[in-house]
C-alpha cells in the first residue's frame, strides 16, 4: 500500500483502469513542497496503440447513438464529477500548487463545459441551400469528425480538459486525453470517475507517457481525425509536423501568447492596477492570456508603478489550504529557472526592478511577484512569454506608438486596453492584431469564444464555434 498522499493512479483505457504493460510508473511531485505525492502508470507504445484502437471502437459506438443518449451520459458524468469536486480540487492544489480558491475554477470549468455543450449540440441543424437553377435540392448536414487526441497543458488541468471533453462528447467524437506529466492526477481521477459510472467503453481515454511512446504514436497514427492542444507554439509546430506525416488531420490549437496591457492617460488607474496585478498573480502568472508587456502612458506610469508595487508586496505567497495564500508556487523547477532568466535579461537590458525579482528561498518552486520598469520599448526581453508573476512595464506617449509596439509580436492571443475614451476604444479594438481585445476589464466563460491568430493558434475553445472543430460538413444534393 503506497504511503503517498494520492497513492497510485492507473491509465483509463477502453472503459477500464489498467496498469502500463511493463508496470512502469512516473512520480508526481508537489511544487509547493518538492515532495512526491503520487505515482501514475506511465504508458508504453503498446498501451498507446491499444488506446487508439479502443478510441476508434468507442467512436463507432458513440457517433451512432442518439444525441439524447449522449446528452444523458454527459449529464451523468457532470453529476459524478460534482460529487467528487473536493477530491479533484485537492488533487489540483497539490499537483499544481494552486490556492484552494483557484482550484474551484478548474472543476466548475469542466462541469460547465459538459452542461453547455449538452445544450449546444441540440441547436445544431441541417442547412438547406436553394438551387439557383431549380434542378436539385441541397442539404448540408453535420456529423461527428472521428477520434480526437487532446494534449493538455499543466496550468489548468481540468479547465483545459473540460474545454476539449465537452465539445468532443457532444459532437459524437471519442477522445484520448493526454495530460501533462506535471499535473496528471486530476485527469487520472476523471478516468476513475468514468469507470465508476460505467461510461461507454473507449469514448474517453486517459493516458500519459513520454514523447517516444505516447506523443509520437498518437500523432503518427492514422486513426485520429483531430489533434487538439493547449500549450506552447513550439509544441504545436511539432505536433503538426509529426501528425501530418501519415495523414491529413484537423487541428485545434491554443498556443502561447504575449499579451499587451495598454493603460492610456485617461484610464481608470485603480481599475487597471487591480486587474493587472490579479492577472499576474492569479495561478502564479501561469496563464496563456496573462499580460506580459504593460505599456503605460508616460503621464500616469509613476502612479501605475506605485500601485502595482503595493499590490505585489501585499500578495502573500505560500502553499496549502491552511496558509490561505494569495499566490502559490510555479509548477516546476524548470519554470523557476526560466522566469529568473527573464528577470536577469530584463535587468541586463537596463530594466529597473521595482519589487521582487528572485526565487523565494524555501522548499517549493516559489517566486516573488515582480515588477520591472523598462525604458527601452524594444528590449528583446519583451519578446518572451513569461508564464510567471513578472510584469514588464514600459512607457509610451501616443496611441500610434503603442499600437505598433503591441502588434510587434508573432503571438496574437489576448490583449487589454484601459481608456475611458470611446474613440480610443474603437481604435484599439479595430487595429490590435489579437484574437481577443478586452477593454477596461476581463471576462472569460464557456459561452465566449477563446482563440488566437498568428502563432497563437488555430481553431477555437469555448462557445458554439468550438463544436465546429469536432464536426464535418457533408453536402447532399439530389437531382429533381
Amino acid at each position: 500500500m503506497s504511503n503517498l498522499l494520492f497513492g497510485h493512479k492507473d491509465l483509463y483505457v477502453d472503459g477500464q483502469l489498467v496498469s502500463a504493460t511493463n508496470n512502469s510508473t512516473f512520480e508526481v511531485v508537489c511544487p509547493g513542497t518538492e515532495q512526491a505525492i503520487a505515482t501514475i502508470s506511465w504508458a508504453t507504445k503498446e498501451d498507446t496503440l491499444r488506446t487508439l484502437d479502443a478510441a476508434q471502437k468507442g467512436f463507432e459506438y458513440w457517433s451512432q447513438i442518439p444525441v439524447s443518449e449522449r446528452v444523458s451520459w454527459m449529464h451523468k458524468l457532470r453529476d459524478a464529477i460534482l460529487e467528487r469536486a473536493n477530491d479533484l480540487r485537492e488533487a489540483i492544489v497539490f499537483e499544481m500548487g494552486k490556492t484552494w480558491e483557484g482550484s474551484e475554477e478548474d472543476v466548475t470549468s469542466i462541469t460547465n463545459s459538459l452542461q453547455y455543450y449538452a445544450e449546444e449540440i441540440l441547436k445544431v441543424q441541417d442547412l438547406d441551400i436553394k438551387d439557383k437553377e431549380g434542378t436539385h435540392t441541397h442539404t448540408v448536414i453535420k456529423q461527428p469528425l472521428g477520434v480526437a487526441v487532446a494534449f493538455l497543458a499543466y496550468n489548468f488541468p481540468l479547465l483545459n480538459l473540460g474545454f476539449k471533453l465537452g465539445p468532443a462528447l457532444a459532437a459524437g467524437c471519442s477522445i484520448i486525453l493526454k495530460p501533462s506529466e506535471f499535473s496528471p492526477i486530476s485527469a487520472y481521477l476523471i478516468g476513475e470517475i468514468c469507470e465508476q459510472i460505467n461510461f461507454p467503453k473507449g469514448v474517453i481515454n486517459v493516458i500519459c507517457g513520454d514523447l517516444e511512446n505516447v506523443g509520437i504514436p498518437l500523432c503518427e497514427s492514422t486513426i485520429p481525425q483531430l489533434i487538439t492542444m493547449i500549450g506552447s507554439t513550439k509544441t504545436a509546430q511539432k505536433l503538426i509536423e509529426q501528425s501530418s506525416k501519415t495523414s491529413i488531420k484537423q487541428y485545434s490549437m491554443e498556443c502561447g501568447g504575449n499579451a499587451p496591457f495598454i493603460v492610456c492617460e485617461d484610464a481608470n488607474l485603480e481599475n487597471a492596477i487591480n486587474i493587472g496585478s490579479i492577472l499576474k498573480t492569479a495561478n502564479t502568472g501561469q496563464i496563456c492570456v496573462a499580460p506580459n508587456r504593460f505599456y503605460v502612458h508616460e503621464a500616469v506610469i509613476d502612479q501605475f508603478i506605485a500601485g502595482m508595487k503595493a499590490k505585489f508586496e501585499a500578495t502573500s505567497v505560500g502553499f496549502g489550504k491552511e496558509q490561505k495564500p494569495d499566490m502559490g508556487p510555479l509548477a516546476n523547477k524548470v519554470s523557476v529557472t526560466r522566469v529568473q532568466n527573464i528577470v536577469n535579461q530584463a535587468v541586463s537590458e537596463g530594466g529597473k526592478i521595482i519589487t521582487g525579482g528572485k526565487a523565494i528561498d524555501k522548499p517549493g518552486y516559489f517566486f516573488e511577484p515582480t515588477a520591472i520598469k523598462l525604458s527601452n520599448p524594444k528590449s528583446e526581453v519583451l519578446e518572451h512569454e513569461i508564464f510567471g508573476p513578472v510584469a514588464l512595464i514600459v512607457p509610451f506617449t501616443s496611441k500610434e506608438e503603442v499600437l505598433e509596439l503591441a502588434n510587434n509580436t508573432d503571438a496574437g492571443l489576448a490583449s487589454y486596453v484601459f481608456t475611458e475614451n470611446k474613440e480610443t476604444q474603437t481604435y484599439f479594438s479595430q487595429k490590435l492584431a489579437f484574437g481577443e481585445v478586452q477593454i477596461n476589464g476581463v471576462k472569460y466563460d464557456i459561452y465566449l469564444p477563446h482563440g488566437g491568430i498568428k502563432n497563437s493558434g488555430i481553431g477555437v475553445d469555448c462557445s458554439e464555434f468550438a463544436l465546429e472543430d469536432y464536426l464535418i460538413r457533408k453536402r447532399i444534393s439530389v437531382q429533381l
